[in-house]
């Protein structure tokens, strides 16, 4: 997975939460919001704030085993001598929005996930399987891991482009500009039923992209940028999704269009290479020491 410079959260505790609740947005969509626990001690940060997730894959037993600081090299290599089996599965998310305490109730997480197979059928992944299955009180944890959105100071003017995967952040990020920020965001979806609308600033236009199968995810995407004209103001570009997307729309942007490699934020979720690629793209992540 790779990254443009990031902002670090407060702290990295890693956090006990469970789940409050569960939605279902669309056919391959589905919203688990997460609290109790620890979630005081979260620290919303806005714009595309993610986190490492552990979730249970044999029972509460593995959370118990997961080490303090697990998104690091020593403790992912702890984290791996946790039993398979009991071993929890950890992928990374974005916050898709936060709500602080009020009188009636504790701070909430939001977190979507997409659905890839079936959980009914077996042919889901660990993520999706829990997403689909998770019940009311189950726990979890995180890991809290900042920001990848990382504009200068004052800038308005974003370029948001990315892949249905990306969608969370993307809108996340849109609901922490201002209401007078403008320029696009470019989202390519496998199908129009994953579009899913979100709030943004009246001056930031909306594209979607619908993926027929069997055309290279995040491909239509980086075709629709070059047909983009750039604005001559400053403005910050936010890449993420497939891996060869994110880092093929940095390349194209600071290598072909001239544009400051500092005002562009990438990062790759994953690579579209084989059936393995997801679980390997977060080995990678999880043994990548972030200083």
């Amino acid at each position: 997975m790779a990254f443009s410079k990031m902002v670090k959260p407060e702290t990295t505790e890693l956090l006990p939460l469970e789940v409050l609740r569960t939605e279902r947005l669309a056919p391959h969509w589905m919203r688990v919001t997460l609290g109790g626990g620890d979630v005081e001690k979260f620290r919303p940060m806005g714009y595309d704030q993610w986190f490492r997730l552990f979730i249970p894959v044999g029972g509460d037993a593995g959370l118990e085993r997961v080490p303090a600081k697990a998104h690091k090299l020593f403790g992912y290599l702890k984290f791996l001598r946790i039993p398979d089996g009991e071993r929890p599965a950890m992928r990374n998310y974005t916050v898709r929005a936060y709500r602080a305490a009020t009188a009636d109730r504790g701070a909430e997480i939001d977190v979507d996930f997409v659905l890839h197979g079936s959980a009914a059928e077996g042919t889901a992944g660990p993520a999706s399987r829990w997403a689909e299955s998770c019940r009311v009180g189950e726990r979890a944890l995180i890991i809290d891991e900042g920001l990848t959105f990382n504009p200068e100071r004052g800038t308005e003017r974003v370029l948001l482009i990315g892949d249905e995967t990306a969608l969370p952040a993307i809108a996340s990020i849109c609901a922490s500009l201002p209401s007078s920020a403008s320029g696009a965001a470019i989202i390519e979806v496998p199908s129009a039923e994953d579009a899913l609308d979100f709030t943004h600033p009246s001056g930031v236009s909306v594209e979607w992209i619908v993926r027929a199968h069997g055309v290279e995810p995040g491909s239509l995407a980086r075709a629709a940028l070059r047909e983009h004209s750039l604005p001559d103001a400053p403005f910050h570009t936010y890449a993420a999704g497939e891996q060869t997307l994110a880092s093929g729309v940095r390349k194209y942007l600071v290598g072909e269009r001239g544009v400051d490699k500092n005002t562009v934020s990438f990062c790759g979720y994953w690579k579209n290479a084989s059936a393995g690629s997801a679980s390997q793209a977060t080995r990678e992540v999880a043994t990548e020491p972030l200083a």
